[in-house]
């Protein structure tokens, strides 16, 4: 008994410590926890009848369980319909002081330069603003980057303004799911469709066949089955990056010596080199962005970490050769790529095409998306950007039908009509004889 009461003792005084001077009933004034407690009552109130669905959502989440309301991601300022103006826009910064590990993860990984880099393309300004800072383009997906202040205020005044947290782009408002963004689905969103198509190579690969055959129970859980998570997001790190970045050009440049011309010309179709081979200001760009490995120690860092994760189910003899595939693949893919940029390339050089006034060089800028100017530039274009994508993207998600079908034999396709278009172009060109 005397046990029992030390414990209550020490209980209540413990208690009576974290409450402090503050807080009880007696006219005092409330500590900070519950001031916002009753502000964000408040808001639950009114937000039932506004957006109930948003409430019922937070309602559900351990942010709601663990005294995380409104007030606290949003402010005080805001109180009414007429003040709206005032609401908070969160971002990562809001998630640091409970989720400080998770937030400077995601600063290392290419997730947070995303909006940085739908910006920095070349004809981003050309789009219309729906599609970009409206999010119903590239800006629904490039919106988990980060942002500056500036860019928030912005985007709130064009209407916009919420959704750009980074966070809630996999952890959904307002229910923040962890458990959600573990899954694969999480990813399906932003990684399918045109010049992406992981999803649609997972999920029909046999990794991702048994993860689904796991989540409708005819596997048992125990079950080995990789997600997007698992191999991307190791033990929940954050800062996900690849060794080939997204378009699958690094530095230094291979040693097999046409290999390295190939991937010359494609550098100089992205405006990364300049037709002499010089780096451009874009070189500076996609330095900053952090979206290319650009030397061989960060290359080879990402993938002995790749190597590491496939162990969990393969040896690394099976491991390393599956991914040294997927180099070879892309070797192949740029032998097609480099010879039909080069094709372009001539018929600027030889004023059988002519440099568009916003062009750096006479040469085709890939980069200029489905802005290229010339029929023949539009298919060198998908050739890029969908095709040669989707020969390694498929190889390295093991996914053969995508690698071969949808990539490999779209680009022979591809270049057997730029070769055909470029004949055209020339035999146009020349003079009429009379």
């Amino acid at each position: 008994m005397f046990g029992i009461a030390v414990a209550l003792g020490m209980i209540f005084v413990f208690g009576e410590a974290v409450r402090g001077p503050q807080g009880d009933a007696r006219g005092r004034s409330r500590s900070p926890v519950e001031a916002r407690s009753r502000q964000g009552a408040a808001c639950v109130e009114c937000h039932k009848k506004i957006t109930p669905n948003i409430v019922s959502d937070w309602q559900l989440s351990k942010h709601s369980r663990n005294g995380i309301d409104c007030a606290v991601c949003h402010g005080e300022e805001h109180m009414s319909a007429e003040d709206v103006e005032k609401v908070r826009i969160p971002t990562p910064e809001t998630c640091a002081p409970c989720h400080e590990t998770q937030v400077e993860q995601f600063k290392r990984g290419k997730h947070a330069l995303g909006w940085a880099a739908m910006k920095a393309m070349p004809t981003t300004h050309w789009l219309p603003m729906a599609l970009t800072e409206g999010m119903k383009g590239c800006g629904g997906c490039h919106k988990i980057g980060l942002k500056t202040e500036a860019e928030i205020r912005e985007l709130k005044r064009q209407g916009a303004g919420f959704g750009v947290a980074s966070c809630d782009a996999c952890h959904t408002r307002h229910l923040f799911s962890a458990e959600e963004a573990r899954q694969p689905q999480a990813c399906q969103t932003c990684h399918m469709g045109f010049d992406h198509p992981q999803w649609e190579m997972y999920s029909s690969s046999k990794h991702g066949v048994r993860y689904l055959l796991k989540q409708n129970k005819t596997l048992p859980e125990t079950v080995a089955a990789p997600t997007c998570q698992t191999c991307h997001m190791p033990e929940g790190d954050h800062a996900v990056r690849t060794a080939w970045g997204f378009l699958a050009v690094r530095l230094p440049l291979p040693e097999d010596k046409q290999w390295a011309a190939d991937q010359t010309t494609i550098l100089q179709a992205l405006g990364v080199l300049d037709p002499e081979g010089k780096p451009t200001a874009r070189f500076d760009l996609v330095k900053q962005a952090d979206v290319a490995r650009l030397t061989q120690e960060d290359w080879q860092k990402e993938r002995e970490r790749m190597l590491r994760i496939c162990n969990q189910c393969h040896s690394l003899h099976f491991a390393r050769t599956e991914l040294e595939k997927g180099d070879q693949m892309i070797r192949e893919a740029d032998r097609l790529l480099a010879e039909a940029i080069r094709i372009v390339a001539e018929l600027y050089k030889d004023g059988i095409l002519k440099k568009p006034a916003h062009y750096a060089y006479s040469f085709p800028d890939l980069l200029a998306f489905h802005d290229a100017p010339t029929p023949i530039e539009q298919k060198l274009f998908l050739m890029h950007l969908e095709h040669r994508m989707r020969t390694f993207q498929g190889t390295f998600h093991a996914n053969p039908d995508y690698a071969l079908w949808y990539g490999w034999s779209e680009m022979k396709r591809a270049l057997t009509e730029i070769r055909a278009m470029a004949e055209e172009l020339r035999r146009a060109h020349q003079p009429r004889r009379r």
